[in-house]
């Protein structure tokens, strides 16, 4: 039967010229890895069944976004009840949020995530207010230790993280364990609290306690229909921007790339995921628009899936985390300086693992581009 070779899902596009949302039924073809699209409004074929080398089987569940084509779609349900059964039972979403105290060891806490089979999709670094800490943790309130970790966690920026995958509530918790950091180093030796936490409170995280809670505490952080949740931490004084490109992300580097970073003296003071579509990628390149050679081919990674964007902040940022970053092509990097990050994380002249701002005068421009522009 045809359910049987193919995935159905709902998707939609904002197409940004017509300013109009699109909703499409998307078919993936499990045989041959081929996307096919129908046009729900006009109620015809929108894209015939055609190869995509963007789209994998691992990357179809509920919430997600995909690049078909350079369109940002975004898959809101699925199809059929032959998709939902066979990819919708085990996927499920869950909160990580580092607490104040271990902001700093981010990038060792998404090398466990990644090493778990957990994907990271949505990503934001804030500083909770007194209130917005109280709002959260409201279940706690009775409880003797309420204000004290209200204090706690309103005392500096904290990343709240969206971790999806099979189980993914389960195995963020396993990884966390028990939430005495006391107990975890006999009980659980090997975890994130036994080998980084001090405390009850200070012990490295929080995870969602049920699905139901998970979906709470992520509407909390990243609201889906009005508001923003908790603002960014972006300071727009004295900066660099730094982009984790998409095939960087993609390929699991996100951590060690964090841990170059601050292991070089860096100060990270903003972070965010953030999907481009190709108008925004456009935008944010035009500056290297018939100067670069590989400007068409930059467009086209940059909006291909998600990014990291990161302020980086101190004197003289954007000259000396340039520096750090090296030559801008990656087998030059690592010919003249092989501990630079594209040297150690780039593939080729487009896939350089990391953007940075060029001109010291673009460094607030670009970091407001996504932190005030983008993050709204």
């Amino acid at each position: 039967s045809l359910s049987e070779d193919r995935y159905a899902f709902l998707a939609e596009w904002f197409d940004q010229h017509a300013s109009l949302l699109r909703r499409f039924l998307l078919f993936f073809y499990i045989t041959d890895g081929s996307v096919e699209m129908y046009d729900l409004k006009n109620r015809k074929k929108y894209l015939k069944r055609t190869k995509c080398d963007s789209v994998n089987q691992e990357d179809l569940f509920v919430g997600n976004r995909l690049n078909i084509f350079s369109r940002q779609l975004h898959l809101v349900d699925y199809g059929d009840q032959f998709t939902a059964n066979k990819l919708g039972s085990e996927k499920e979403r869950t909160l990580a949020l580092i607490k104040p105290d271990m902001v700093s060891k981010i990038g060792d806490i998404l090398e466990l995530i990644n090493a778990s089979k957990l994907m990271v999709t949505k990503a934001k670094m804030t500083k909770l207010t007194w209130s917005q800490a109280e709002d959260f943790y409201v279940e706690h309130q009775s409880k003797p230790f309420f204000s004290a970790l209200v204090h706690f966690m309103s005392s500096g920026p904290v990343v709240a993280m969206e971790l999806v995958g099979d189980k993914a509530l389960s195995i963020w918790r396993e990884l966390l364990g028990p939430a005495d950091s006391a107990v975890a180093l006999t009980e659980a030796p090997q975890s994130i609290r036994a080998q980084f936490g001090t405390d009850a409170i200070k012990n490295v995280a929080h995870g969602s306690d049920s699905i139901a809670v998970a979906a709470r505490e992520l509407e909390f952080f990243f609201p889906s229909t009005v508001g923003h949740g908790p603002s960014n931490t972006a300071l727009f004084t004295d900066c660099t921007c730094c982009i984790i490109k998409p095939h960087a992300v993609s390929a699991g580097l996100t951590g060690k790339i964090l841990n170059s970073i601050s292991a070089a003296g860096f100060e990270i003071s903003a972070l965010g995921m953030f999907y481009l579509d190709r108008a925004k990628a456009e935008e944010f390149y035009e500056v290297y628009k018939g100067v670069v050679d590989e400007y068409p081919a930059l467009i086209t990674e940059l909006c291909s899936g998600p990014c990291m964007a990161l302020e980086i902040h101190g004197a003289d940022a954007p000259r000396t985390f340039r520096e750090f970053c090296g030559p801008p092509y990656p087998e030059i990097a690592r010919l003249l300086r092989p501990n630079t990050l594209r040297a150690l994380y780039g593939t080729d002249n487009v896939k350089t693992a990391v953007h940075c701002t060029d001109l010291p005068e673009d460094g607030i421009l670009e970091v407001e581009f996504f932190f005030k522009i983008l993050d709204r």
